[in-house]
């Protein structure tokens, strides 16, 4: 075949995202899904998404089977739909999605197609990506976890681990390339590989778009409950088994006396519930949870707050990177982080200088912090341009997305079977930012 002919049909290949959520769900990895495939749609290429018929956050709701959308194909599978309520349901829904999707890929995935497996459910790579390979696709592997690593650092057991991790890195080595959404999670990879596949590092960058208008914001806060001179530390997003309340809800205890210093839940996940009750046990006024947000008013709502936190369990790191950290830095406010101060979150807040690493368990140290940083509006107002500073330079959307033009680019060329692995599309990447 003439090279001019070859260059056509990987001109013309179809990219199939595959995650078990999509829009118009709002789970954080539908959203980063949505958002480049929006763009990559835009820009012209064919795009196709593999999904789940399921909400993230209403187990009674079906979304439709055949949509098309932006420009984007959506094909929602059938799965079962017992929720995150148990751990046999989750196995359950994530055992026919693995068949469901694998049946799917295998139906629309043509030669030169480019597949792309998030982590949603766990491993879904290793069962896409087979697919993939019967019908001479290109696979790609977009880890947002990496699994059974970060169910062990949590505490699960899980019978047949070695053989879990010896598949998942066989998946890993033989994928075309795998793209890890922090430097750690990428140098864990290729450790885990042997550097027998291209990795490279995209992070989770969300749209840089902030309602910073001090009278949007009053009107907000207003609308919410909350008075012009109320100090508010946001969270916003998911609580899981990756994050740490604990030190947050001593500081609000120790803070309690505090009339003008509240703290804002909002968002989903286990821990919000036990948020809800330990303020009750605890006759706290200044704890208030709420639930998601619609995706249109994000962009305000996490403007609302004075000062956001986030956490991760230190021994999570390099397994997962909290994607908040994007949406935060848009809305120029500065941050909190519990967890590791030498880990992806504690490293970028030190070196933008708009945050401030907090060990987990010291709600004492937590608590100054705040104290501090509402006593000091002028540092305040340094941390918050320097953290939009950061959402649109290094953490922007658009290079996030130049990034996967440029990996998509790279893929065009790349061999059927994978070469080991080069700095060719990590040097590309950073030589074009």
């Amino acid at each position: 075949m003439a090279g001019g002919t070859t260059k056509n049909i990987q001109d013309q290949r179809q990219l199939i995202f595959v995650n078990r959520f999509f829009h118009p769900d709002e789970s954080a990895t539908s959203l980063i899904l949505t958002d480049l495939a929006r763009y990559l749609a835009g820009s012209g290429r064919t795009v196709t998404v593999v999904t789940s018929q399921l909400s993230y956050t209403n187990a009674d709701k079906r979304y439709p089977a055949r949509e098309d959308w932006s420009g984007i194909e959506i094909a929602r599978v059938r799965t079962t739909g017992f929720g995150r309520g148990s751990l046999l349901g989750r196995a359950a829904d994530y055992l026919s999605f693995y068949a469901s999707s694998f049946l799917s890929v295998l139906k629309r995935a043509r030669r030169h197609d480019v597949v792309i497996s998030k982590t949603d459910p766990p491993m879904l790579g290793m069962i896409v990506g087979f697919a993939a390979r019967l019908k001479g696709a290109r696979r790609v592997n977009w880890l947002q976890d990496v699994f059974p690593e970060v169910a062990t650092a949590l505490g699960f057991s899980l019978p047949g681990r070695a053989l879990l991790r010896a598949l998942r890195n066989r998946s890993l080595s033989v994928a075309h390339l795998n793209v890890a959404v922090g430097s750690r999670m990428a140098a864990f990879v290729e450790a885990e590989t042997r550097g027998r596949a291209e990795t490279v590092v995209i992070p989770n960058a969300t749209v840089c778009e902030s309602a910073t208008d001090p009278e949007v914001a009053a009107q907000l806060r207003a609308a919410w409950g909350y008075r012009a001179d109320d100090f508010i530390i946001g969270y916003f997003g998911n609580l899981g088994r990756a994050h740490d309340i604990d030190t947050v809800m001593k500081a609000a205890t120790l803070l309690r006396g505090e009339r003008r210093i509240q703290f804002l839940f909002v968002g989903g996940g286990h821990l919000l519930a036990e948020v809800d009750a330990r303020a009750d046990a605890l006759a706290l006024t200044n704890v208030e949870t709420r639930t998601y947000v619609p995706r249109g008013a994000l962009a305000q709502s996490l403007c609302l707050p004075n000062l956001h936190w986030l956490t991760l369990v230190p021994s999570t790191e390099a397994l997962i990177v909290p994607s908040k950290i994007y949406g935060i830095a848009a809305a120029g406010r500065p941050a909190l982080f519990v967890g590791s101060p030498v880990g992806e979150i504690g490293q970028i807040l030190d070196r933008h200088g708009f945050g401030q690493t907090i060990a987990p368990g010291d709600g004492a140290s937590f608590a100054q912090a705040v104290l501090a940083l509402k006593a000091d509006r002028g540092r305040m107002a340094v941390m918050g341009q320097a953290a939009r500073a950061f959402a649109e330079g290094e953490g922007a959307q658009a290079r996030a997305f130049a990034l996967w033009d440029a990996a998509l680019d790279w893929l065009r060329h790349a061999p059927v079977r994978p070469a080991p692995c080069t700095q060719t599309l990590a040097s590309k990447g950073a030589d074009s930012h």
